[in-house]
């Protein structure tokens, strides 16, 4: 039985773009593009876990504002459960550290991108419906 994985995503807007954070070359499906975010802990609500990893991640701080979708997307590895919110930057510009790039992109240039499998209906509704 496939372990089941419980992550958050940030859908950070500023200006009219969203950030997209590409995967390193050593993470579980390297180059691909992701919204900064990452695995909720044991004791943590979804909006804690996101504030923890982006502060980890982007060295930024955010406001978590609405639940905007959530995906599970059956890998090899396991059954990934995503929650992506809408959040506001509130401090900080981000800084890798754990990604190999970052880009600010207009929502209709996400498709542009090779996403990571349980962050494309995201990315289909942010197209389609905001």
């Amino acid at each position: 039985m496939k372990k089941n994985i419980h992550v958050v995503g940030a859908i950070i807007i500023e200006r009219g773009k969203i950030l997209c954070a590409q995967r390193g070359p050593n993470k579980t499906l390297p180059y691909m593009w992701e919204f900064p975010g990452g695995k909720i802990e044991k004791g943590e609500t979804a909006e804690q876990a996101l504030k923890r990893e982006i502060k980890e991640e982007i060295k930024c701080k955010v406001d978590v504002r609405e639940k905007f979708a959530y995906t599970i997307h059956e890998y090899e590895f396991g059954i990934v459960h995503l929650i992506t919110y809408i959040c506001k930057l509130i401090t900080g510009e981000p800084e890798l550290t754990e990604h190999l790039q970052t880009k600010w992109l207009k929502k209709e240039e996400l498709s542009s991108l090779d996403w990571a499998p349980a962050d494309i209906p995201t990315i289909e509704k942010l197209i389609n419906k905001y």
